[in-house]
């Protein structure tokens, strides 16, 4: 009972306080010896309503051993202004944002049917050997009954019953 009763006043009487979060949170530590080492005991004393998510990133890290000091005031100050820095930068990406989503639907609405773009023109601008004409040469050498090897088409063709393995071969 006196081992428990003096264990109880050395945790008063041993403890160093750290410092104080904004949020008024103060953090403690001290030494204590189990099994023969000497070990530090890290711990938080919530002002008001205990919130763990009211700890900030830097007192976490301490409490965790993570680490080896604990934040200075100067050190805390500096990452507020960083934060806040970084808040305000998403708030110019925001609204950046915001004004070119604006712009290209500005821009869509003034783009009518009949302005649609010219197909015309953008087809012409691939070789004389399109798509159609292909397609187009295909069908007359099927009507006409040519199977001659040189002008095979270099996808397989048929199916069903009138498809006969082994006739496709890949483009030479």
């Amino acid at each position: 009972m006196a081992k428990l009763l003096s264990r109880f006043a050395g945790f008063f009487s041993s403890r160093t306080l750290v410092g104080v979060d904004k949020a008024g949170n103060r953090y403690f530590t001290r030494k204590e010896e189990i099994d023969g080492i000497l070990k530090e005991k890290r711990w938080v004393i919530f002002k008001g309503e205990e919130d763990p998510t009211s700890i900030p990133v830097e007192w976490i890290c301490w409490l965790n051993g993570q680490r080896k000091q604990a934040p200075t005031p100067e050190e805390l100050a500096e990452l507020e202004r960083r934060r806040e820095l970084v808040k305000q930068n998403i708030e110019l990406l925001k609204k950046k944002d915001e004004e070119e989503r604006s712009s290209r639907n500005r821009q869509s609405k003034r783009i009518s049917k009949s302005e649609s773009p010219d197909l015309k023109s953008f087809i012409q601008q691939f070789p004389s050997d399109s798509l159609e004409q292909k397609i187009g040469s295909e069908d007359t050498s099927d009507a006409k009954g040519d199977t001659d090897d040189k002008e095979r088409s270099s996808e397989p063709t048929g199916s069903g019953e009138s498809f006969q393995p082994g006739t496709w071969q890949p483009p030479a």
